[in-house]
């Protein structure tokens, strides 16, 4: 599911009072609900009028990602375009898209809209590097759609760590339980297919395990797996904070 934070130009920022105003829209409901949710937990807030004004657009409408990646279905690029350059329009100064899959067409998006895009994938390979600096083979849950792309590949390989996928047998399991979350299923079957995944990319040589669907994190207990992982929705939360504090 797409999300995508917009966030327009941040004010000063005087007496850990936050001056900033953002605006967050998206399409996956419960993955933008828990993106707004670490963003509520991040900003630095003691009263209401510290935290950060957020306008939560969602269009449930564009069409399926990994599909069309896959080639089996429409693009979504003209509703992601249309998406950015309405929020753009509103007076956003930067724009965040929670779903990794959707980066996929972020290059073609940034070519329309003015204001800049905070690309997911190299926040989270920036996390990586600096929370896990040894690791150099890093495994992935995420869609197919995700996979097929190599965006993260291609990010990771530009900082010398290896990207490891699951198997095919694995894969259908994680797609079809990112489906079952999407459809509002998060039963302990679903936690179970998620790190039993994650254990078997470290086993496999994995060294830490990337939850590269915003989907993922609404049911994976990164507390309960002995493994370390990098939780996508909050690491471009923290991006997105970090911005509208003036930190970035």
């Amino acid at each position: 599911m797409l999300k995508i934070i917009c966030q327009t130009n941040a004010g000063d920022i005087e007496g850990g009072e936050v001056g900033s105003r953002e605006i967050l829209g998206g399409i996956g409901p419960e993955a933008t609900l828990d993106l707004y949710r670490h963003i509520i937990r991040l900003t630095p807030a003691i009263k209401d009028q510290d935290h950060i004004p957020v306008l939560i657009y969602s269009n449930p409408k564009i069409p399926d990602r990994t599909n069309a990646i896959a080639g089996n279905g429409e693009s979504p690029l003209p509703y992601l375009i249309q998406s950015a350059v309405l929020l753009e329009q509103s007076g956003a100064g930067i724009i965040a898209m929670p779903c990794n899959t959707s980066h996929h067409y972020l290059p073609q998006i940034q070519k329309i809209v003015k204001i800049p895009i905070i690309n997911m994938i190299e926040e989270t390979c920036r996390t990586l590097l600096y929370r896990l600096p040894h690791v150099k083979v890093v495994g992935l849950l995420a869609t197919t759609g995700t996979l097929r792309s190599n965006i993260y590949e291609k990010t990771l390989g530009r900082a010398g760590v290896a990207a490891l996928a699951p198997d095919s047998n694995d894969q259908e399991r994680i797609q079809a339980a990112i489906a079952r979350v999407k459809a509002g299923i998060h039963d302990r079957s679903i936690q179970d297919i998620f790190e039993s995944a994650g254990l078997q990319l470290m086993r496999s040589g994995a060294e830490a395990v990337i939850l590269g669907c915003t989907e993922v994190p609404l049911v994976f207990d990164s507390e309960a797996v002995d493994y370390p992982t990098l939780n996508t929705t909050l690491i471009l939360a923290r991006a997105a904070v970090d911005w509208a504090l003036g930190r970035k």
